[in-house]
């Protein structure tokens, strides 16, 4: 039996594709052109609900509830007759999505005839979006951090960090937050080391020192919780305080030290830096520049072209039109074509 027309089954890079991010703030969804090789998102929808983990990893049925009905207001939007290939990148993925990689290929394809998926690990889209398919390395930081880097020519993805808050993500938005919050109570308890900058910051955010362990360690949302202030480490910096300094050098050093273990050897790779943590300006940006090119003095380091989301987009839109040169893995990236015809 033949396929029915439209819903994105045209020629190859023909149509729509659609790009997903999901992450700990929610979902973002947007609709490129297959052929737009800057695949310029041409309609967008958020969702602040984070898409639910249970005992079978990321629930996909969650995903698609909030998914579906915003790809279709997307599709109307666009005026897009399906999608040809779709892309979902997802924090947690590569050890959590195993649900995702069962069910999201088959109920896309239904719903808007996507022949082509991938499933995609949130640092792939993140490296997809600050480099395209070039060969380098990306240090994706925010509340975590995880490094991210491959040569698309020679294959394969590496990987450094990304283990959480309580074995790594060092340098991260939680780990500066952490590091600020030690230097806060080393001075309440008049030890070596402290900040009396730090502490009244902290004081100010969180109430009186002395009950902050109380005040944290029930939380169920502590990396973002830490995280929250490191801000206020920066801002510590920016006044000259120099605890908070060396808190920030040391960010840095662990940064680049993950950026090192994963950069390809070739002396044009390139080196980029997305997420919120780079947010925090010049008291992290400094030494970081620093200590990239102490670790990675032949890579070049560039701006991040776009986000996470960006890079949904343009790993879909590469799908879609046969160009897809980032490597298959099947944690990291996980790539679902038609089967060949007979």
């Amino acid at each position: 039996m033949g396929e029915p027309p439209g819903r994105g089954r045209g020629a190859v890079g023909a149509g729509h594709v659609l790009g997903v991010d999901s992450g700990g703030s929610g979902l973002r969804i947007a609709v490129a052109r297959a052929d737009d090789e800057a695949t310029r998102p041409l309609a967008e929808r958020v969702s602040r609900e984070p898409v639910r983990i249970g005992p079978a990893g990321i629930d996909a049925g969650h995903l698609l509830s909030q998914l579906l009905p915003a790809a279709e207001e997307l599709q109307r939007e666009a005026g897009a007759d399906g999608f040809t290939a779709v892309c979902v990148g997802a924090a947690g993925a590569a050890t959590l999505g195993g649900e995702l990689r069962t069910r999201l290929p088959a109920a896309l394809d239904s719903a808007f005839g996507a022949r082509y998926f991938a499933l995609a690990a949130d640092a792939v889209t993140a490296y997809a979006g600050a480099l395209g398919q070039r060969p380098g390395a990306v240090i994706a930081a925010g509340t975590g951090m995880i490094a991210l880097g491959t040569d698309p020519t020679a294959g394969g993805w590496r990987r450094a960090d990304g283990w959480g808050h309580l074995l790594g993500d060092c340098g991260s938005g939680a780990w500066i937050g952490r590091a600020g919050l030690e230097a806060a109570l080393r001075e309440y308890d008049g030890r070596p080391g402290g900040s009396a900058a730090l502490l009244a910051r902290a004081e100010a955010v969180f109430g009186p020192a002395g009950a902050l362990p109380g005040a944290l360690y029930p939380r169920p949302d502590r990396p973002a919780v830490l995280a929250s202030f490191a801000p206020e480490v920066a801002g510590c910096a920016t006044d000259g305080d120099t605890v908070a300094l060396g808190i920030l050098r040391a960010a840095a050093g662990h940064l680049a030290d993950a950026a090192a273990a994963v950069c390809p050897p070739a002396a044009d790779s390139a080196v980029a830096c997305t997420g919120g943590l780079f947010g925090l300006g010049e008291p992290l940006l400094a030494p970081l520049r620093q200590a990239l090119a102490e670790r990675l003095p032949r890579a070049r380091s560039t701006v991040a072209a776009g986000s996470p989301l960006d890079g949904a987009l343009a790993i879909a839109a590469a799908l879609a039109g046969d160009r897809l040169t980032l490597p298959a893995d099947a944690e990291l990236l996980q790539i679902t074509r038609p089967a060949p015809g007979p």
